[in-house]
C-alpha cells in the first residue's frame, strides 16, 4: 500500500515539475483522410553488387512504383545504408535485421541456372520489407521466388504483396523486427 501511494506522489510530483519547467508534452495532429502519410524512406548501398548493381536498381524501382509507405532510395556518399546488396557465388538469400534492415546477396549461382537477375533483386529486397517466402507459387507472386521456375520472370509483387509492405511500414509497425528475420532466408 505504502509502496504504492510513495510510486503515485513520484509520478505526479515529476509531472507537475515538467510543466513547471517549461517542458510540454506535444502530441502530433490528428491523421486526417485526406492527407497522405509520408513514406519511409529506406536507403540501399549497391556498390558491392558487382554485375548486378542495374537489376538492383530496377529492382529497388520496382517496389517505389508498387508500395507508397516506403521508398527504396539509394545511399548518399558518406551516409549509412539501411540495406547492403552484395553479389557473390552463392544462392540468392536476405539477412533481414529489422523492418527495412538487412543485407541482400545477389547469387550468382541462381543467375547461371537461368533465373532472372531483376525478379531476384526485386525478391530479396521483399524480404527487407518484410515480406517470408511463399513456396510453392506461381510466377504471379512475387515471393514464390525458384519455386516458380527459371521461365518467371516476374519482377512485380501481387496485389496481396503490396498490402502487407504497405501494413508494414504504415504507422506504429515501422521499425518493428520482420517475422522473416530468424536466420537467413534462402530462395
Amino acid at each position: 500500500m505504502h509502496v504504492r501511494l510513495l510510486t503515485g506522489s513520484v509520478a505526479a510530483v515529476c509531472l507537475m515539475s515538467l510543466s513547471l519547467t517549461g517542458g510540454q508534452i506535444a502530441s502530433a495532429a490528428p491523421h486526417t483522410s485526406d492527407a497522405p502519410l509520408a513514406a519511409r524512406v529506406v536507403t540501399y548501398d549497391a556498390s558491392g553488387s558487382a554485375e548486378f548493381k542495374s537489376a538492383v536498381d530496377r529492382g529497388a524501382a520496382i517496389w517505389n512504383e508498387s508500395v507508397d509507405a516506403v521508398e527504396l532510395r539509394p545511399v548518399a556518399t558518406g551516409q549509412r545504408a539501411n540495406i547492403r546488396v552484395l553479389a557473390d557465388n552463392g544462392w540468392p538469400r536476405a539477412l533481414p535485421t529489422t523492418l527495412g534492415n538487412g543485407t541482400v546477396y545477389i547469387g550468382r549461382q541462381a543467375v547461371d541456372q537461368g533465373y532472372n537477375t531483376i525478379r531476384i533483386s526485386a525478391h530479396e529486397l521483399g524480404h527487407i520489407l518484410g515480406l517470408p517466402d511463399r513456396k510453392p507459387g506461381p510466377c504471379s507472386s512475387l515471393m514464390s521466388g525458384s519455386s516458380a521456375g527459371t521461365s518467371c520472370t516476374n519482377p512485380y509483387p501481387n496485389a496481396a504483396e503490396k498490402a502487407e509492405v504497405e501494413g508494414n511500414f504504415g504507422g506504429e509497425l515501422a521499425g518493428r523486427a520482420p517475422a522473416v528475420r530468424a536466420g537467413v532466408i534462402v530462395d
